[in-house]
C-alpha cells in the first residue's frame, strides 16, 4: 500500500474510534503497536509495556479529537513521548549536556588515520548494539526516530516537539556521541 493510502486509512480508522469503533483502533493498535513499542522499549527501558498502555489509552480516549495536522504515526509517536515524559518527569525539550562539536567530532575519529580499520570495527552488531545502548535517553529517542524507524525529519520534530533545524541539531550530535561510544568500546 502507497504511504499516502496507508495514511489515509489510518485516519479513517482513527475517526471511526472516535466515533466508538473498537475494530477501527484495533486495527490502528495492529499496524502501529510494534514500532511504538520499540520505540518506547528504547527510551524507557523496562518501563516501557506501562508506557504502551498509557499510550493506546490515551489515543483512544483522544482518537475523536485527532484533526489530521500529522500522521497517525507521528501522533502516535507523540503521545507514546507525552507518556515517557510523564513517567521520568522530564521536562520536554530540556536540553542534554552539549559538548562542542569539534571535541565531538575529535572523539569520533574525524581525522582518523585509518578510516578502513576503524569501518571494520563499525560493523560488528553487538558493538553497534552496546554503543547504543550507552547513550542518553534523548539520544536514543532521535537516532530510534529517524534513523531506525525512518520517519521524516518534520515528523521527528513533531513528536519531540522542537523545530527542524533544533531536532538536525540534536540528531547531528547524537550520531557523534553514538561514533563516541563505538570508539570508546574499542578502546
Amino acid at each position: 500500500m502507497l504511504a499516502q493510502e496507508s495514511q489515509d486509512r489510518d485516519a479513517e480508522l482513527i475517526r471511526r474510534a472516535g466515533d466508538g469503533d473498537r475494530d477501527a483502533f484495533a486495527a490502528v493498535v495492529s499496524a502501529h503497536g510494534a514500532a511504538v513499542f520499540r520505540y518506547l522499549k528504547t527510551v524507557a527501558g523496562d518501563a516501557a509495556e506501562d508506557a504502551l498502555q498509557e499510550t493506546f489509552l490515551a489515543a483512544w480516549r483522544s482518537a475523536a479529537t485527532f484533526r489530521g495536522d500529522a500522521s497517525v504515526r507521528t501522533w502516535l509517536f507523540t503521545i507514546a513521548r507525552n507518556a515517557v515524559n510523564r513517567q521520568f518527569r522530564r521536562r520536554v525539550g530540556e536540553p542534554q549536556d552539549h559538548e562542542p562539536l569539534a571535541v565531538l567530532g575529535e572523539k569520533a575519529g574525524w581525522g582518523e588515520e585509518n578510516p578502513e580499520r576503524l569501518a571494520l570495527r563499525r560493523e560488528s552488531a553487538g558493538v553497534v548494539a552496546a554503543a547504543f545502548s550507552r547513550l542518553s535517553n534523548g539520544d536514543r529517542e532521535v537516532l530510534l526516530l529517524r534513523d531506525v524507524q525512518g520517519l521524516s525529519g518534520d515528523e521527528v520534530s513533531a513528536i519531540l516537539g522542537l523545530t527542524l533545524a533544533a531536532m538536525k541539531t540534536r540528531l547531528h550530535r547524537a550520531r557523534l556521541r553514538f561514533a563516541v561510544k563505538v570508539r570508546e568500546i574499542y578502546g
